[in-house]
């Protein structure tokens, strides 16, 4: 596993102690991390879940539109910000690794370092209902 930088240490450090549910993703895309709010909300402990790759959670999560349309990785706020470099908000829809079919709102932005350094981004989730 190649090493994190500062920046993402600090991030998940700081996430750890928020009680909103928040994803940190690493500058290829891979997920690092997320917090206990959001381990509730996707069903699973980040601990026994590791790190995933972006083109992974579409798939593992079954992540679609609100109405149920097919999102590429692209598509989904973290992809946008990691592949655009620009903030992204749009409200979807996934299966929770727990199972119950969840709606959120989710906003996400690159995380920018000295010298214009791409070094991942931060999705903030907040659920809008329970399916």
């Amino acid at each position: 596993m190649a090493q994190k930088s500062v920046e993402l240490i600090l991030l998940r450090q700081w996430a750890s102690y928020l009680t909103t549910p928040i994803f940190v993703a690493g500058p290829d895309g891979g997920l690092v991390y997320y917090n206990e709010a959001a381990e509730e909300l996707l069903g699973r402990k980040f601990d026994d879940a590791g790190e995933m790759p972006l083109r992974d959670l579409t798939r593992i999560f079954e992540i679609t539109d609100e109405l149920g349309g097919a999102l590429s990785p692209e598509d989904i706020p973290m992809g946008v910000a990691l592949t655009e470099h620009r903030p992204a908000h749009r409200r979807l829809r996934f299966r929770a690794l727990d199972g119950p079919w969840r709606i959120v709102d989710v906003t996400s932005f690159p995380i920018e370092g000295h010298d214009e350094q791409h070094l991942g981004a931060v999705a903030i989730f907040w659920e809008t209902q329970t399916e």
